[in-house]
């Protein structure tokens, strides 16, 4: 992300500048449409489908249960509404982060350009993977996934899930697509654009691919665990920017990102390849969302296990990098170390030195009498 520069004229409307500058502005009033479409019984129809979660299954109480009812969900063709009108929220609020608490903060540490970048970049995403860890931890302790790990598995399909549930694969969609035209918003720099786009193709592959699966349960785990690895990562760069002697969280998130390569690997072979290949209904069936078939295991697995191999790859290299940068930055300190001290004369050196001033200046030394004799 390059630094925006506000300029004190006003750009032409509709221009590029334009809607970089008020994008925020735009989008809110796009989402406002949405919200007034509520208050008119004309449109009210169509705007629940963009700002209310869709395909609710009402269930009767039982005698086991107390409550009357049960609201759960499953997905549709009209939850791609719902990403959007989210997605619209997710650049709202990454503008607001960005205004109010990130620009505030580089004016008063007076960023380089590269820094300033990278800085915004580990801000938004800090925020993000926290109330996201925080979230998605407080499903798994009410759904009580922690206490049976058995859950993650059992009854497959998992068509239907709780309202926080699909709310937070809601969001988690709508916050990975608002990344794409955030890339002109920030005017990303040509050669991070790539990057960029793996990097937010990889989160919506998973994270959709769970959702469509109905591996719900599974990819919440995974995710959780995987974003408070990089929340430490993005909260170490950003106390970096501020003292650069601070090092002791990388060394904390190096060790917690290869422990959480492991436990994703273990967790996902342990679900598909032993609990869902044990399971008696294997046959493939899109009605009822039973996708639990050798086939579509193989490539579950392989696709996790391709992405964590090549999170290990990267990672190897940052370190490998970071460690040739250490080392190459020790050597010339002690060069420079070693060429002051051999400027200086030694001790001996000097004494001599001032020995030779005087018997120069004063009588003769007994090579010059020798020399005068002779």
């Amino acid at each position: 992300m390059a630094i925006r520069k506000k300029s004190s004229k006003n750009p032409p409307v509709l221009s590029h500048e334009f809607i970089v500058q008020n994008h925020a502005d735009i989008v809110s009033c796009v989402a406002m449409v949405f919200l007034l479409g509520l208050m008119f019984e004309i449109t009210a129809k169509a705007a629940v489908i963009f700002v209310t979660l869709q395909y609710n299954v009402t269930i009767p109480a039982t005698e086991e249960q107390s409550t009357e009812t049960i609201s759960l969900y499953h997905y549709g063709i009209k939850d791609l509404a719902t990403v959007f009108f989210y997605m619209l929220v997710a650049i709202i609020m990454h503008a607001i982060i960005q205004e109010y608490v990130l620009d505030k903060i580089n004016r008063r540490m007076h960023f380089s350009k590269t820094k300033h970048s990278k800085f915004n970049e580990s801000g938004q995403l800090s925020a993000f993977y926290l109330f996201s860890c925080v979230w998605g931890t407080n499903i798994l302790v009410s759904e009580n996934y922690v206490s049976d790990p058995t859950s993650l598995w059992k009854d497959y399909p998992h068509t239907l899930i709780p309202f926080q549930m699909k709310f937070f694969y809601i969001s988690q969609l709508a916050y990975w697509f608002h990344a794409f035209p955030e890339l002109y918003f920030q005017k990303t720099k040509k050669e991070d654009i790539p990057r960029q786009l793996v990097y937010i193709g990889l989160y919506l592959f998973h994270i959709a691919g769970a959702y469509l699966l109905n591996l719900t349960r599974l990819g919440l785990v995974l995710l959780v665990l995987h974003y408070f690895v990089e929340f430490l990562f993005h909260i170490s760069r950003l106390f970096y920017f501020s003292d650069e002697k601070y090092q002791k969280g990388f060394s904390l998130w190096a060790g917690l990102f290869v422990f959480g390569r492991l436990l994703t690997l273990i967790l996902s072979v342990l679900t598909v390849g032993f609990g869902l290949a044990r399971a008696e209904n294997q046959d493939l069936s899109l009605t009822t969302g039973n996708f639990n078939v050798l086939g579509i295991r193989i490539i579950v697995l392989s696709s996790i296990c391709g992405t964590q191999a090549f999170m290990m790859w990267k990672f190897i290299n940052f370190q490998l990098r970071r460690w040739r940068e250490h080392s190459s930055s020790q050597p010339q300190s002690l060069k420079k170390k070693f060429v002051t001290t051999k400027g200086r004369p030694s001790k001996k050196e000097r004494e001599n030195g001032v020995n030779g001033t005087v018997t120069s200046n004063g009588a003769d030394s007994p090579r010059r009498r020798k020399e005068k004799s002779s």
